[in-house]
């Protein structure tokens, strides 16, 4: 993990030094330099391990949800509220046009920096969050709305409050009403996906993640202490969980893989936006024409049919 963490302050230097110089002429020259040293940096970012895909995963720069939706979807109008106790900022949800389709769009939302990251939990959902984003699902299908998820969460939080306001009813209710949901659900991994904090969300027709995130039972760290009572084995940890993209899809437990740039999502996010855009425009496509109950049928064989080899 050091390797890969030197690389990516490097990196960071890097790219401040040529912001630092790109409107001044007389340093072209350096400028010149500091690229190919740039591009140099980045072809050494390859054959990365599980414990470097779980550092890219969680980088601080990676796209955001809201990044997603800016890019990827028009007329967003944000829903809140679980219409029962209060609004949950860990979940960001609502309704937009997708190529001119109305949608629902939800996901785990994290901040940019500390005090954004504490507005929003840091990404960890209470149950309101969750009733939230079921809220929204449940309206989706009855007005025929397809639903595109977006899965980043270290995990639903684990506070006392939270588990006083129901956080295991809401998270297993989620799972059980989603699974008969009558529209087409495309979930998105696009960071860290852990345990039932991402599943909550994550039971759909099809499944993608980017290539450098992670989907798994819970963190490495958590796996390496409960199975060695010994956190500084994440590294091994990560080895034996096959919380990759491409673990995952060998299992059958995804449907594809979003690839990135070099160094992660957060180097040339446009590319990102754009495979995405033509992922959804092509397996929404699928859907069309199906019966709701054709669609609810269609998401029951894709988990039942699971690689059994995972389990």
């Amino acid at each position: 993990m050091a390797e890969i963490r030197d690389l990516d302050n490097k990196l960071t230097a890097l790219e401040e030094q040529m912001d630092a110089l790109k409107d001044t002429m007389q340093h072209l020259e350096l400028l010149s330099d500091l690229h190919a040293e740039y591009d140099k940096t980045l072809e050494l970012l390859t054959d990365l391990s599980p414990h470097d895909k779980v550092f890219l995963a969680r980088h601080a720069k990676r796209p955001k949800i809201d990044d997603y939706i800016n890019h990827l979807f028009e007329d967003f109008f944000v829903q809140r509220g679980d219409l029962l106790n209060k609004e949950d900022k860990s979940i960001l949800g609502g309704i937009a046009t997708f190529h001119g389709v109305p949608v629902t769009v939800l996901g785990h939302r994290k901040g940019r920096n500390l005090n954004e990251n504490m507005e929003f939990n840091f990404g960890m959902p209470e149950p309101e969050g969750y009733r939230k984003a079921l809220r929204l699902m449940k309206q989706a299908e009855k007005f025929g709305r397809p639903i595109i998820t977006f899965i980043d969460t270290p995990g639903a939080y684990p506070g006392l409050d939270a588990e006083a306001h129901g956080q295991s009813q809401a998270i297993s209710r989620n799972l059980a009403d989603m699974s008969a949901l009558k529209v087409p659900v495309i979930a998105i991994v696009t960071g860290e996906g852990s345990s039932g904090g991402a599943l909550a969300i994550g039971v759909a027709n099809k499944v993608f993640m980017l290539e450098n995130a992670i989907y798994s039972v819970l963190s490495p760290e958590g796996f390496a202490t409960i199975l060695w009572k010994d956190s500084s084995r994440a590294d091994e940890a990560c080895k034996l969980m096959k919380l990759t993209a491409q673990d995952l899809l060998e299992y059958g437990v995804i449907d594809g893989i979003i690839r990135e740039p070099l160094g992660g999502a957060h180097h040339n996010p446009e590319v990102v936006y754009r495979d995405i855009d033509e992922m959804l425009v092509r397996e929404l496509r699928k859907f069309k024409g199906k019966s709701g109950s054709e669609v609810a049928r269609d998401r029951y064989e894709k988990f039942r049919h699971i690689d059994r080899s995972v389990f």
